[in-house]
Formats: structure tokens, sequence, C-alpha cells
């Protein structure tokens, strides 16, 4: 696997990323279980904890104390300033459909993985969608082991999806990009993306991480029968860091 190439990277076990993982597992584990964040943060009859934001890192992405160190600086820019991670816990059954999902959406996050690109929120009644969080990249750290609904990345996305949004805001400053609803161009390019790269599911355990470029199509895979994991259901911390200057978003760096 291959970053640049592929879209994603599974880095080997590293002692410093297993310590960090060991200290956000225990943090994890009391937030997942308080009332007042089961309420904010459950989705999909209760089967997907999104947390946003949800793990009390340091600006660092320290966790009590413990660094957030690991073998990923030659891969990515840690410069940048950290944002409390998402904590994000799948359970069983994953994903139920909520009363307020409609059938098309919950058909395509059954189906899909709920394929998406990070960074493009949908807004408005509507739910078009607007680059307002153009990412550096996505750091993933699995926080117990697990078999369950294991990430999926689309390889070679971030190459088709560079080449529609480079011709999608060809004529604008990127100072600009973040107010043009880009709906249509971003669902022609996943349509594509579906039609043309492979699908593959990335597992990875306590002490490894995920890179996944910023610009790949990625997602969750259902709960199957038969899949395993803790108590606490399958459980990775995701950093998202916001680059400052949004022309960097379409380079290739």
């Amino acid at each position: 696997m291959d970053l640049w190439r592929d879209g994603w990277t599974v880095l080997p076990p590293d002692d410093r990323v297993a310590r960090w993982a060991t200290a956000a597992h225990v943090l994890g584990c009391q937030i997942t279980a308080e009332p007042a964040q089961q309420t904010r943060w459950l989705r999909h009859g209760g089967t997907w904890f999104v947390g946003v934001d949800a793990l009390p890192n340091a600006a660092d992405g320290s966790v009590a104390g413990v660094p957030l160190d690991g073998p990923w600086g030659d891969l990515i820019d840690t410069s940048v300033p950290l944002h409390p991670a998402q904590l994000s816990v799948v359970y069983p059954g994953y994903p139920q459909r909520d009363p307020d999902e409609s059938e098309a959406a919950h058909r395509f996050r059954r189906d899909r993985d709920a394929a998406h690109l990070d960074g493009l929120l949908a807004l408005g009644p509507d739910k078009r969608r607007f680059l307002r969080e153009p990412h550096a990249w996505i750091l993933g750290l699995p926080l117990n082991t697990s078999d369950a609904s294991p990430l999926v990345v689309w390889k070679g996305s971030h190459k088709v999806i560079r080449t529609a949004f480079a011709a999608r805001f060809a004529s604008l400053a990127p100072e600009l990009w973040g107010d043009e609803d880009v709906t249509e161009a971003y669902q022609a390019a996943r349509k594509q993306v579906f039609e043309t790269c492979a699908r593959v599911e990335v597992r990875s355990d306590p002490g490894q991480a995920v890179i996944v470029h910023r610009l790949a199509i990625h997602g969750v895979a259902p709960w199957d029968d038969g899949a395993t994991a803790p108590p606490e259901g399958r459980m990775i911390a995701y950093f998202r860091p916001v680059l400052a200057d949004a022309a960097r978003w379409l380079s290739d760096s």
C-alpha cells in the first residue's frame, strides 16, 4: 500500500502508537458510556457513536499526558495544530435506519459503505455540498482489536477527485472555493470512483496507524454476521486537521 499511489497506507506496529492508543482507549470507554454523550452522538439505531471532536486530546495530540508520536513524519505535515479527535465507535447491527433517515440514504450507507469525501459539508434543507473543511490528511488510530466494520477506501479515488475538482475550481481563487456549490461535480466524480476504483477493506490493530489521503473516497463497512469486537464496540480515533491554505487541498503533497 502506498499513500500517494493508492490513497491510503497502514503503518507497521509501533510502541509509541500503542501507548497512545491504550490511553485514548481508557478515555474512549469513559466517554461513550456517558448518557449525555450517547444522546448527542449515537446514530443509526444506536449502532454508531459518531463522536466528532469527542476525544479531549491536547493541541499536540497528546492524551492524558501520553504524546502522540509515530512513524508517519515523512508522510504527513505534523506541524499543524490538532483538533480533538473523532471517536468513531461501531456496534453490532450497524447500520440500522434512523426514523428521520430516508430509505435511499439508508440504502447508500448499507450498500455503499456511506462512501464520502471528508470536508464537503452537506448544508441547507437540500443538503448541498460545499468545501468548508479542506483537510490536510486523515490519520486513523485503532483503539481496540476488532474485525468488525472496517474502514473502506476506494483505491486511487484521490486521483479521480483531484482531476474533477481541479476542473471545477479552475477559474476560481482558492479563497472562493468554500462558497461554491459542488454537489453535481462531487456526485459525478464519486460515480466515476465506484465504476473505476477497487473497493478495499482496510484492517488495522492498536499500535498501527492508517493514513488516508485527504481526497480519497472512503467509508465504513456494515457489521457482518460473525464479526467480533470488545463490549465497547469497534473503536477508532481519527484526526483531520484543516489546511490554513485551501490551495494546498488539490496539491500533490
